[in-house]
């Protein structure tokens, strides 16, 4: 099979997914990237760290993508970037090289907890307090410790954490996507970087990997992914909320059961 073909369509869906919702595309891809990785018969001890750290070095590439879109229709609160900064980038950095300190089975299976927590939360409309406002600079920089060392940990981008944190302090979910997008920039770098690290160390890798990231995946899923981002970003601005929610939730709940599948 050319694989090549199979990995620009996962950036395609990618690269959508991550403009419409905001997802970094990490929880979206990094199962069709372990199913690809199974057929490829890459080793079993390490596909999951491979397909963690490949979906996290992409993030990068679709999130500038994405964020130019929303930015460009008012869609960003860089006020909210700039406070989770100094935390996501600790965060980041320490999530990923944990993350290479854990067998791959135990992984796949925290992995799938977090992206189930994140569909439900979706389906769920709780009324946020209306007086509720997000919290100072310090109050920032903690969630965005928080959101960076489980995000890396799971590749899964931030959104899925931060778009519900925002909305639980009234930021309208749209602006909230945005915003997501944006945050998952810099986390995703220093994710990147831990995950390049910690694989190092690891012998027996497919050629061409660079630490725990492979490499001739990465391109293609980029290329497609930075092309598909701006056209989801504008679907997100056209869509209204409900729809949006309710995408966002079944995306996620029909991985996080394919992933559970696969386990036995």
């Amino acid at each position: 099979m050319d694989w090549w073909l199979g990995y620009l369509a996962i950036g395609g869906v990618m690269g959508f997914l991550a403009g419409l919702l905001g997802i970094g595309g990490g929880m979206v891809m990094v199962p069709l990237l372990v199913f690809a990785f199974t057929a490829q018969a890459f080793p079993p001890e390490h596909l999951m760290h491979l397909a963690l750290a490949t979906a996290m070095a992409t993030i990068p590439f679709t999130s500038a993508s994405s964020v130019r879109a929303h930015h460009a229709r008012g869609g960003v609160d860089w006020a909210i970037v700039r406070g989770m900064l100094p935390g996501l980038v600790a965060g980041a950095g320490l999530g990923a090289l944990v993350a290479g300190l854990i067998p791959s089975r135990l992984l796949a299976m925290v992995f799938t907890a977090f992206v189930l927590y994140a569909s439900v939360n979706m389906f769920v409309e709780a009324k946020p307090n209306a007086a509720r406002r997000l919290p100072g600079r310090l109050g920032l920089a903690a969630t965005g410790g928080v959101v960076g060392l489980v995000a890396s940990f799971l590749a899964a981008g931030a959104a899925f954490m931060t778009i519900p944190f925002m909305m639980w302090c009234n930021v309208p979910l749209k602006r909230a996507i945005g915003t997501a997008g944006a945050i998952g920039f810099p986390l995703a770098v220093a994710a990147t970087l831990g995950y390049v690290i910690a694989g190092a160390r690891d012998s027996g890798l497919p050629d061409w990997s660079l630490g725990y990231v492979y490499l001739p995946a990465l391109g293609f899923l980029i290329a497609a992914s930075m092309l598909a981002a701006p056209w989801g970003a504008r679907l997100a601005h056209r869509l209204p909320v409900r729809p949006l929610r309710l995408i966002f939730g079944f995306v996620l709940l029909a991985l996080a059961l394919r992933m559970l599948a696969s386990f036995w």
